[in-house]
């Protein structure tokens, strides 16, 4: 039987980690120095942008982030009152978060720098690819919820 071995540099997984690692260190760099946010923060804020309130479980399926992850961002938040937290009356244990007013401006401020790096990397790709990589890393996620139930 042959042996197989394992070249890190080649192995898909990996390379997608680390390219996810470094895109995510780039876009982190900068919200970070600018708005003082992490990456786990600035993705609540973006789902919560996108809807009126989510309930901590409904972010963690949204961002694909564990519980405890967002859990810690949304008490961030909350304590620099960007995000509101409001008993949810259909289930005693949870919470709906929303931004608030303040968590709205910054949000409003961060979007056009989040869709500009967007852009740039997008350009790098040029649209075809962009499109494709889009539909290839869905594929993948899909593939690996699947694989994961």
């Amino acid at each position: 039987m042959a042996e197989s071995k394992l070249r890190l540099a080649d192995f898909l997984p990996y390379q997608l980690s680390i390219t996810s690692n470094a895109v995510s260190d780039l876009i982190a760099r900068s919200y970070r120095s600018r708005f003082g946010l992490r990456i786990a923060e600035w993705r609540l804020m973006a789902v919560l942008g996108e809807c009126e309130s989510a309930t901590q479980r409904d972010l963690a399926m949204a961002t694909a982030m564990d519980k405890v992850s967002v859990n810690r961002a949304s008490k961030i938040l909350v304590d620099r009152g960007l995000v509101s937290r409001v008993p949810n009356s259909a289930d005693g244990r949870s919470h709906h978060l929303a931004l608030t007013k303040n968590g709205r401006a910054l949000y409003d401020e961060i979007v056009p720098e989040a869709l500009s790096i967007e852009t740039h990397l997008e350009k790098i790709l040029g649209n075809e690819e962009a499109m494709q990589l889009s539909a290839i890393l869905a594929k993948l996620r899909k593939l690996a919820s699947e694989l994961d139930q």
